[in-house]
């Protein structure tokens, strides 16, 4: 059994989340007996850091004390926005050297001002994503994606999309069915791929302010299968053809094509993760109209076809997970 030890960096305003999501992660893979993560946490001096939210973190070691591990993990959190110069010098000496460099959220500012991103893509917080860009331009930043993969180099965007992370490290090492068994255990029942956007369709999009706008907003959403078009839509909000689209774009962010094919493309994502509905009538519920239509845009969003997705990210899969329930509940 080849055991993999992950060093997780601790400094003050860290948050908490970003550290107990992806160690809660790997500590329910050890708990296959097949499986070991050796789990530690490291600041600079080895003294207690207080998080974001006031919760006080005790580390296992002095990051000078704690080895090489195989992955390096550096979370989130305000403390990052003006970090210890000498944790950033601690990371530049010391980034290179893991097999894996992981960072969850604004952790990937603390690799950034350590020169680890260079050349690299990467994601972190939506909020963060543009002053990333803007202050590292050597670091390809794509704001979109709940987590990038790089080589060696993993970076996710905001708390929960750390654990997403975490799970798709544990299915690199230890196979689908461990990261699966502990996604469900963790009641995360679901591992999200990584370019799955940071929001949803309808926190990607504005609220219309207009009542109408919003009420044509609420009723694609409940209605994928529908006629969509623009005419149909425009009709329903007692529009012209050209005056919806303009008000629409200009209310929500997005035109209203845009909007339908987010909707559409999260409620097909949502059947083939939940029900074992087949696909020909997925595409139909969808509004797709044919399979072909249906994986074109699967394809194009999420670089997988809808049978290789459900086969990936279902919560009815082929045969049964290993039960390791007496492992978590011992």
């Amino acid at each position: 059994m080849k055991q993999r030890s992950v060093l997780v960096v601790l400094f003050d305003g860290i948050q908490s989340l970003d550290v107990t999501g992806p160690m809660e992660v790997f500590a329910g893979a050890s708990r296959f007996p097949e499986v070991s993560y050796e789990l530690r946490t490291a600041s600079l001096d080895g003294a207690p850091v207080r998080s974001s939210c006031g919760l006080t973190l005790v580390p296992d070691a002095t990051l000078a004390d704690a080895g090489t591990p195989h992955t390096l993990l550096v979370p989130g959190g305000q403390g990052t926005r003006d970090p210890d110069r000498a944790l950033v010098d601690w990371l530049r000496v010391h980034g290179p050297r893991p097999e894996r460099l992981v960072s969850v959220c604004t952790g990937a500012l603390l690799l950034a001002a350590a020169g680890q991103l260079d050349g690299h893509r990467v994601t972190t917080h939506w909020d963060v994503c543009d002053h990333l860009a803007r202050t590292y331009p050597a670091v390809e930043v794509e704001p979109e994606p709940i987590f990038v993969r790089d080589g060696r180099l993993a970076t996710s965007a905001g708390v929960t999309a750390g654990i997403d992370l975490a799970l798709a490290l544990v299915e690199e090492d230890h196979g689908r069915e461990v990261a699966l068994t502990v996604a469900r255990h963790l009641v995360v029942f679901l591992r999200r791929p990584g370019n799955q956007s940071q929001f949803s369709a309808q926190l990607t999009a504005q609220t219309a302010r207009r009542e109408p706008l919003r009420e044509v907003q609420h009723w694609i959403t409940e209605h994928p299968g529908a006629d969509l078009s623009v005419e149909s839509l425009a009709a329903r909000a007692r529009l012209s053809p050209r005056h919806f689209a303009r008000a629409f774009q200009t209310e929500t962010g997005m035109t209203p094509g845009r909007y339908v094919d987010r909707v559409r493309l999260e409620q097909a994502r949502r059947l083939l993760e939940d029900t074992t509905d087949g696909v020909a009538g997925i595409s139909r519920a969808c509004g797709y109209g044919t399979p072909e239509a249906m994986r074109r845009a699967f394809v194009r969003a999420l670089g997988a076809a809808p049978a290789e997705y459900r086969r990936r990210f279902s919560s009815h899969p082929a045969g049964e997970a290993p039960d390791i329930t007496e492992y978590l509940t011992h």
